[in-house]
């Protein structure tokens, strides 16, 4: 797939949406049937389609959608367009490259896995552009194969010249010295030999199971065994706990740093594992399995339980991708399809080590600032800032925090003194991504232990976290607090934090809300917006949604929030459906909306609708965009954007002129089906005037204005960077770094 396009202004074509879906049933993320016909669904999701003037001379819906898991390739190639990007610093760019590799393997995990259950299940197309999920894999595969072979171009032909002309090698076997070969035997000896396991194949050792995403070799060899069989081929699994990348001692130059792949260490050393057998051959392999969960939560009892015996069994799930070095043998590639069950579709051949994410471990390696982003210091909001009671501060007036330009402290300060302080008597939270080892649970836990009441909504079922918040959940349950594992069927991806306190004989809410999740770490590489407040409305909507979630009861009308999968859809909806009158009745009108994804086709086509009538839409979009922009009579008022730069992109924000009336939205939700239907999310309006311009202008307009990191998606699918051409250069993450940080 093209990255940029040759002709810079593509032909429009017409396309036709139609009034309503023809499916046979409406299903979840995990292929659970969830209605059988739209009366049954959680929620009313409005008309789809255009209105009744719409020309119908092309019967084909499918033209007026992109598809969602190609959505995501394209993204992951706009990530890799950074590692090529000589405006970033050197390491940082080898950090991109390795980010590239990560998204690829969690997309095969997760995506790709799922295609490859529908496609078993003889399921037809589900998605919108009704493409079926083997075309889709077709697909993926030819996609994938371009993007493995640019992401190795990349390394080979300048991230590793470029290191080098820095001083930072990875050798190959044929440049170490005598002294590092010395050093590498030993070391392999002493640190890699003992927990190597070669296993020989033949009829009484079959092929050993690989686990998932490992480094292992295969090994061509000829001559006979201790017991005079002969012997062909030898898997060697290399163990997790050995270091892909080591650091050499003995550097070429004074000034050097010199590394070497554990891949080349093992397989110059190959045959001290194979005495009186010739080696003929070592090359690397690595297999991805599927790594979705399923857990019927209906009929179980427990879910952590359920979880923890599921959790094992992700090393060893269907493969779904092979990764093998390129001068593998066509005897042993085959061996090794025939052995996962895979196809010449499933080989992915690497010109290098078979996880190119392991090369990230020289970033901190090395000592060298120049070649890395400058350090910023996060700054505390002045409201915040200046008084030490944070309750205070809060109860004075609301606080906006725009992470990771202004700290993440204060978030970590209010629940520090909400644990501490004897007026405070309910802590309650969600906790969707925290990390290992996080803060916040210390203050939680720590508030538990002093007789607070403390009540915790753990998401077990957060992809690839599921571990860890089975961890932390137990915590949280050994020092007092109440854990709710949310709700059955439903994600709880609201992020929320409320404090009840005692003041002055009278019952006080404060809370906290924000677009991302309570970890402290992913506020540093992660824009996203914190809200605390201490407005009734609001506290009383937060206190409800706890119930609910906790205590199953039936949804009340919320007073100031949204909440999904209850009323956010038909509000959103509903504001589009208002402009869209504006509009017709002569007034201005605008839409903006900032996600990481747009996939929900009742949004889509409800944008159309808006773009039809005049409204203009600008949309930033990190990932996945379904939407296809720039159509004449369909889409020709909506602007896509995509911006890709030093912070992860994540902050949602949703913007309505509302004929002057501005209307700004925060929320935890995407514009999925997958968050507006099936999970517990929530949306908050700015109100305050000076915070909600604040909104406005650091959501939206200076990303509408980036002319450095942004990439403009264009009605063929494919994104052209947009470039500065006789304007002075502006990037809204740098813009932001300027106005709200402190530069070291």
């Amino acid at each position: 797939m093209r990255t940029e396009l040759t002709d810079p202004a593509p032909k429009k074509r017409k396309l036709w949406v139609p009034d309503k879906k023809d499916r046979q049933g409406y299903y979840d993320g995990s292929m659970k049937l969830i209605a059988k016909d739209a009366s049954q669904k959680p929620e009313k999701t409005g008309e789809s389609g255009l209105d009744a003037q719409t020309p119908m001379s092309q019967p084909n819906p499918g033209e007026s959608f992109f598809n969602r898991e190609l959505g995501f390739l394209t993204f992951n190639q706009r990530v890799l367009a950074q590692a090529n990007d000589a405006k970033w610093p050197l390491l940082e760019r080898l950090k991109y490259l390795g980010i590239s590799s990560t998204n690829l393997d969690e997309f095969f995990e997760t995506r790709a896995s799922l295609l490859r259950t529908q496609r078993a299940a003889g399921m037809l197309s589900i998605e919108p552009d009704q493409k079926s999920p083997s075309e889709i894999l077709r697909q993926i595969s030819i996609i994938t194969k371009e993007i493995v072979k640019n992401q190795y171009a990349t390394l080979n032909d300048k991230i590793l010249p470029e290191l080098a002309s820095i001083g930072i090698n990875i050798l190959p076997p044929e440049l170490w010295s005598k002294e590092q070969a010395a050093w590498l035997l030993a070391y392999f000896e002493s640190q890699v030999l003992p927990v190597l396991s070669p296993l020989g194949l033949d009829p009484a050792h079959p092929f050993p199971r690989v686990s998932n995403k490992s480094l292992n070799f295969i090994v061509e060899l000829d001559g006979k065994g201790a017991f005079g069989r002969d012997v062909k081929v030898a898997i060697v699994p290399a163990p997790r706990i050995l270091p892909r990348v080591i650091r050499l001692p003995i550097a070429q130059r004074p000034l050097d740093h010199d590394f070497v792949l554990l891949a080349d260490v093992v397989r110059t050393f190959m045959v001290e594992l194979f005495s009186n057998i010739a080696v003929k051959g070592v090359y690397q392999f690595r297999v991805t399995r599927n790594s979705n969960l399923f857990v019927d939560e209906e009929e179980i009892d427990d879910l952590m339980k359920s979880l923890e015996w599921e959790l094992p069994s992700r090393r060893y799930g269907e493969a779904v991708r092979l990764e093998v070095e390129n001068d593998c043998s066509e005897q042993l590639k085959h061996l090794l399809l025939k052995q996962f069950k895979l196809t010449e579709d499933d080989i992915y051949l690497a010109d290098g080590p078979v996880n190119l994410s392991r090369l990230m471990a020289i970033y901190d390696l090395v000592d060298l600032a120049q070649y890395k982003f400058d350090p910023i210091i996060p700054v505390v909001p002045k409201s915040l800032a200046r008084s030490p009671k944070i309750f205070e501060a809060i109860a004075e007036q609301d606080c906006l925090l725009h992470h990771p330009y202004e700290s993440f402290v204060p978030i970590q300060d209010f629940l520090r003194q909400a644990a501490a302080d004897p007026k405070v008597l309910v802590i309650k939270q969600t906790l969707y991504r925290t990390g290992y080892d996080s803060v916040l649970v210390e203050y939680l836990v720590e508030a538990a232990r002093r007789g607070k009441e403390v009540t915790v909504v753990v998401e077990l079922r957060a992809k690839f976290d599921e571990e860890a918040n089975i961890n932390l959940a137990t915590r949280l349950q050994e020092a007092g607090a109440h854990v709710s594992y949310g709700v059955v069927g439903y994600k709880t991806h609201a992020k929320m934090l409320m404090v009840v306190r005692r003041e002055n004989d009278s019952i006080k809410r404060y809370v906290h809300l924000g677009t991302g999740n309570y970890h402290e770490k992913t506020a540093r590489l992660y824009t996203d917006f914190g809200f605390f407040t201490a407005d009734k409305d609001i506290c009383e909507d937060v206190h409800q949604i706890f119930l609910q979630i906790t205590g199953l009861t039936k949804p009340n009308k919320m007073k100031k929030l949204l909440h999904a999968p209850f009323t956010m859809r038909k509000r959103f909806m509903d504001h589009i459906e208002q402009e869209i009158t504006n509009i017709k009745a002569g007034k201005k009108a605008h839409i903006m909306a900032k996600a990481n994804a747009l996939t929900d086709t009742d949004m889509i086509n409800a944008l159309y609708r808006a773009s039809s009538a005049g409204v203009p839409v600008d949309l930033i979009i990190r990932g996945p965009c379904c939407l296809r922009p720039g159509v004449v009579g369909l889409s020709e008022n909506i602007r896509v954007i995509s911006i890709i730069g030093r912070f992860l992109e994540h902050t949602r924000a949703y913007y309505f002129f509302n004929d002057g009336d501005e209307r700004v939205y925060l929320s935890s939700a995407d514009l999925m089906l997958r968050n507006l239907s099936q999970r517990v999310e929530i949306a908050f309006a700015i109100e305050n005037d000076k915070l909600k311009k604040r909104v406005i202008k650091e959501a939206f307009n200076v990303c509408l204005e980036d002319n450095l990191t942004s990439w403009r998606l264009h009605d063929d699918g494919n994104y052209v960077k947009i470039e500065a051409l006789g304007a002075e250069g502006l990037s809204c993450q740098t813009t932001l770094l300027n106005k709200l940080t402190l530069s070291r």
